[in-house]
């Protein structure tokens, strides 16, 4: 890596093995990121990003906030200070706005993601879109930093190789590779569990295997022609009205599963740069989970680890119990906050204990009923201090709270809910009635949230542990245990989507990401 002493006074050049354990890549952040509903509406309405624009905005910025309320580190993308008007709004003018956001690239909250450039305020090439006000911004953002504080910049490889070869290659070989062998083995994946999980109906599933089939055969078209896998030139072909730059965000509604497929090119373009950190994608409300690429995933040491008894899993789903909460009011926009208050929360003793306390679930999942309370109190408290925050500005206007956990359990297209908090406790399962055979990989994730929530609320949720169940009858055993618990229930209809409840030049410039 390049000597720290070697930089200039502004930057702080890491490689991805110096992020923060806690840290998180924020999918909403993507420029192409539209909740799942959404997507669908607008290509049925024929609308493009700009035209819902308002509506985006005020979701987007929702998430940014939330994933720093709710995470120690966000990693983005350097593209996105500028040409994301969710972040570039607090960049434009000099004020109490930007001074908050130098002091969280300071603290190193923020960390600018770099992919070919050298610094965080180089500028991109000529062929890239830019938003000139929005870099504009950035750069006076930048060069406005008080001296001796530092920017943090994450980047593939530092070294000083000709041409920046080292940094191609690692790039090439974490980012475009992994991305393109993920797209090719869709059609490798139980197809109607994607099917389901994506929210395609049963009748359709052959139909939408097809597609994928198609997606997988252009795919490997452009791999054995040399050419690079992209999430853009993909969109082209099975997502994008024809003729139209992609940055438009014009979805074609004669494309057969065109909302799907996006869907899933997201998914796997954001779990993919998270990868190629050592980090974990921050999955906004609305957006397919990363349970839906049905991957046999390792866990990652000290982050999350990986379930393979039945008993031990049921363990998640048992009643837990939580304190009651006197304060019964919570923000009803997080994005009505600004900034500053942000940064004034993460500042808090309050903030700093949540954070350790998920921490030490996420570190050791098989302690969940150790942690879980702790995790509930700290949250509680959390609250308190965004309502405080809340109340000074008259915009933020409060919202009945009535706070619960939910415990998400996927195990292939099975969906097992156990919700507890404010006097309730509520436990369900939704089992598609599919042949299973093999092992079985899934998730449990961790959903704090009110029960009756807005969507700019806020609200977290965490995948704190894998699962990986070896055979049929280590499901059937886990099955059998879910069904005998106190107030079970098997929902009607089909089992709910894979969607969270709580993104070559001829100088061989790598294309962008």
């Amino acid at each position: 890596m390049t000597d720290v002493d070697s930089s200039d006074s502004l930057m702080t050049p890491i490689q991805p093995e110096q992020l923060e354990p806690g840290a998180v890549i924020a999918q909403s952040l993507d420029n192409q990121w539209v909740p799942a509903q959404l997507t669908k509406d607008m290509i049925d309405r024929g609308q493009s990003l700009e035209q819902i624009g308002h509506r985006r905005l005020r979701e987007v910025r929702a998430e940014y906030f939330r994933s720093l309320i709710n995470a120690s580190q966000v990693v983005i993308n350097r593209a996105y200070f500028y040409n994301n008007d969710a972040i570039s709004r607090d960049l434009v003018t000099e004020g109490e706005a930007r001074e908050a956001h130098r002091r969280l690239l300071a603290s190193g909250a923020i960390v600018p993601f770099l992919l070919n450039e050298r610094h965080p305020a180089e500028e991109p090439p000529a062929y890239l879109h830019l938003r000139s006000d929005g870099f504009t911004g950035w750069q006076e953002t930048l060069t406005g930093m008080p001296s001796g504080d530092r920017v943090r910049c994450v980047r593939m490889s530092w070294d000083d190789s000709p041409g920046d070869q080292e940094n191609r290659d690692r790039t090439r070989m974490r980012l475009y590779q992994p991305f393109a062998e993920k797209v090719q083995g869709l059609t490798a994946k139980d197809i109607d569990i994607l099917a389901a999980q994506v929210g395609v109906a049963r009748e359709d599933a052959d139909r939408f295997g097809e597609r994928l089939g198609e997606v997988v055969g252009f795919s490997n078209g452009l791999s054995v022609r040399r050419q690079q896998v992209v999430r853009n030139t993909l969109y082209e072909e099975f997502v994008s009205v024809p003729g139209t730059n992609v940055a438009e965000g014009r979805y074609d509604r004669d494309k057969p599963f065109a909302a799907e497929i996006k869907q899933l090119l997201d998914l796997i373009y954001n779990v993919n740069l998270a990868d190629a950190l050592g980090r974990y994608p921050l999955t906004p409300v609305g957006s397919l989970r990363r349970v839906v690429l049905q991957e046999a995933r390792e866990a990652r040491a000290a982050t999350v680890g990986a379930v393979e008894d039945p008993e031990q899993l049921l363990t998640f789903l048992r009643r837990q119990t939580f304190a009651t909460v006197q304060d019964h009011l919570t923000p009803a926009a997080v994005d009505a906050l600004s900034l500053q208050d942000i940064v004034r929360l993460r500042e808090t003793p309050v903030w700093n204990a949540y954070i350790r306390a998920f921490g030490a679930l996420t570190a050791a999942p098989e302690a969940f009923h150790d942690h879980a309370g702790q995790v509930f109190d700290c949250y509680v408290r959390l609250n308190s201090e965004i309502l405080k925050l809340a109340r000074e500005r008259r915009q933020a206007r409060p919202a009945v709270w009535r706070p619960v956990v939910e415990v998400v359990v996927t195990v292939g297209a099975a969906v097992f809910t156990a919700v507890s908090g404010n006097d309730i406790w509520e436990v369900a399962g939704s089992v598609l009635p599919l042949t299973v055979s093999g092992s079985l990989t899934g998730s449990v994730q961790l959903v704090l949230r009110n029960r009756v929530a807005g969507r700019q609320e806020q609200r977290f949720a965490r995948e704190i542990a894998t699962v990986r169940l070896a055979s049929e009858r280590e499901w059937s055993q886990f099955h059998d245990l879910v069904r005998r618990l106190p107030g079970y229930r098997d929902t009607a209809g089909p089992a709910r989507t894979g969607a969270a409840s709580a993104t070559t030049q001829d100088n061989e410039d790598l294309p962008e990401y």
